[in-house]
């Protein structure tokens, strides 16, 4: 053992032997240096990929309504036609006219529909609480854009004096692209 301590001492005492070691030091801290340098770069860019996308994830999210609408107006004026489900009809009974030409009047100050029509008294049978009920009632016909259904349901079944009342859309699958020009323009975007 002391010969293998003294065959260093003497390597060490060497100018060439101090160099070899200070050399392979000097590239391990600079291999070291470079490393540690390009993993921080790395994950420096990452996280700012990261961000950014998750930015534009929640933008495009917040945003997704209005693009909606933008999208569908541009592709009717390029192309000359209907995207088919951009407007909804819904079918909401009343049980008299006074109560449907309220809750019409307060939807369409409200510019969640373009237009709804009030049809007179009609015959409507149904179960309720077991037995089959027969009724005269009001049906309202609610022209909007599809993505104003969820508001118009919320507000109906908030002033409706039905417990459930009756409020089912039906997606519109091509018509006038006149009077869907003028619905978008009734209806302002989300």
């Amino acid at each position: 053992m002391n010969e293998v301590q003294h065959s260093l001492s003497r390597f060490l005492s060497t100018p060439a032997g101090l160099w070899d070691i200070t050399f392979v030091a000097t590239n391990r801290m600079e291999w070291l240096f470079q490393r540690c340098h390009k993993e921080a770069a790395f994950h420096s860019v990452f996280r700012s990929v990261l961000l950014m996308s998750c930015v534009l994830l929640v933008l495009s999210v917040s945003m997704y309504p209005g693009l909606w609408s933008i999208g569908v107006q541009l592709h009717s004026a390029f192309t000359g036609s209907y995207v088919p489900g951009h407007h909804s009809v819904l079918l909401v009974n009343s049980p008299n006219e006074q109560a449907a030409k309220d809750i019409g009047r307060a939807i369409m100050e409200r510019r969640l529909a373009a237009s709804i029509n009030i049809l007179s008294r009609i015959s409507t049978m149904f179960y309720w609480k077991g037995e089959i009920q027969d009724s005269s009632e009001i049906l309202m016909l609610v022209k909007t854009k599809t993505s104003r259904i969820q508001q118009v349901i919320d507000y109906v079944r908030s002033v409706h004096p039905y417990a459930n009342p009756e409020v089912l859309s039906f997606p519109v699958k091509d018509g006038s692209l006149a009077y869907m020009s003028w619905m978008d323009e009734a209806i302002p975007d989300d």
